[in-house]
């Protein structure tokens, strides 16, 4: 769940829109719509291979079965546990894969949500983790997108100005968020 007051619009356009309730356009996320509206995503996690091509929105909302394959998809990889995803990072990766040209790009996810247990497991052993990261509330996901140098992936990202960037060039990911606007 979103469970910080920052994020309760959040909370209440998603429960609006599982409640299949209707909401005002100036709610809705400014969004790139391409592909005759359809918002799709194609991923591949580098954990456990798994595919996933899914259209998570359409020109009336969100559509909470695939939002739930998301986050089925997006699950603690050590763990196993599920975490319902902020669909605002969904939005964020569309319109990401639009500015880099191609909204048919391939994402490989790295890393999507943790469990505390595995966010400290990472941090203690050096991995660079902050002790509260966004992961644990299922607003983060670690990325790269093949053919795409992860420079100008971080540049595009930057550009989009919809929250926190990370750049780890030695690991060749990038970090993006829907928390506050920051860079590291």
């Amino acid at each position: 769940m979103f469970c910080s007051p920052r994020n309760l619009c959040g909370l209440v356009l998603f429960t609006l829109i599982l409640a299949g309730g209707t909401f005002s356009r100036a709610a809705e996320p400014k969004l790139s719509s391409v592909n005759g509206g359809l918002y799709r995503l194609h991923f591949l996690h580098t954990h456990t291979g798994e595919q996933l091509t899914v259209v998570y929105r359409d020109g009336e909302g969100y559509d909470a079965e695939s939002l739930a394959r998301l986050n089925r998809y997006l699950r603690d990889h050590r763990t196993g546990e599920m975490h319902e995803y902020d669909p605002r990072v969904f939005d964020l990766l569309h319109d990401l894969t639009v500015a880099l040209g191609n909204p048919d790009l391939e994402i490989d996810v790295i890393c999507g949500y943790r469990t505390p247990w595995s966010n400290e497991l990472l941090r203690t052993h050096g991995h660079g983790v902050a002790r509260h990261s966004l992961h644990m509330q299922a607003m983060a996901i670690d990325i790269r997108v093949p053919g795409i140098p992860t420079a100008r992936l971080r540049d595009v990202a930057l550009a989009l100005h919809r929250g926190g960037v990370g750049y780890y060039a030695a690991s060749d990911f990038v970090h993006v968020d829907v928390g506050r606007v920051r860079r590291w």
